[in-house]
């Protein structure tokens, strides 16, 4: 049986730094073949393990600034102190080749990249079960100073303001839990009518 055509779907998922968004996204992209992530260009610089164009597309402050003003960039935020932003290209060819991208930004980069892509984007917002608990993962982490985790929990509580500007909201107080709200958000994504192209001439071959 030959399968419906369809066009991909961009699924952005944002969550306050330490509720497990990063986490979730890399056990979604595990589970998900099909399922590609979006990589971002940074001003910031690579750390030990990232290798440019696989991680990140590392690029200067002037260099992201110029991509931005040629409309090469699908969305663009500055994240404590950092320039981050998404290649237009790579994105609308997926998206025209029935590919579907995961997106590890923020409530700003979804509320852009909704505007700049309609009907592309599925958004979908994780919170943590308390503050207090995100709180408690950040300190757990033991990579930042006690002003960072603050810095990350004032930024927190703006974020989770924004929960409501999403398709889809869930609490990651149990990771398989989560993990499996996620691919349920992914697939009936892949199942919304408007995506399917390839529809009418599927329903057209039974007849009648």
């Amino acid at each position: 049986m030959n399968a419906i055509t369809r066009r991909g779907v961009c699924l952005v998922i944002s969550a306050p730094s330490g509720a497990g968004k990063t986490t979730l996204t890399q056990a979604l992209l595990a589970a998900e073949p099909n399922l590609a992530l979006s990589v971002s260009v940074t001003t910031r610089a690579p750390r030990t393990h990232e290798q440019d164009g696989i991680h990140y597309f590392f690029r200067t402050p002037s260099q992201v600034e110029a991509m931005a003003q040629a409309g090469e960039l699908l969305e663009w935020a500055l994240v404590f102190g950092r320039g981050y932003g998404t290649p237009r290209a790579p994105v609308e060819a997926a998206l025209a080749a029935g590919r579907d991208m995961v997106f590890d930004i923020d409530w700003q980069g979804h509320r852009q990249l909704r505007a700049a892509l309609p009907g592309d984007v599925v958004g979908l917002f994780v919170l943590p079960p308390s503050l207090a608990v995100l709180e408690q993962r950040l300190h757990g982490r033991g990579t930042d100073a006690a002003d960072e985790i603050d810095r990350r929990m004032q930024a927190a509580r703006t974020e989770i303001a924004h929960a409501s500007e999403f398709d889809h909201v869930l609490v990651n107080a149990d990771f398989a839990v989560a993990l499996a709200g996620c691919r349920a958000v992914l697939h009936a994504a892949r199942l919304a009518t408007h995506r399917l192209g390839g529809l009418p001439g599927f329903i057209a071959g039974f007849g009648g």
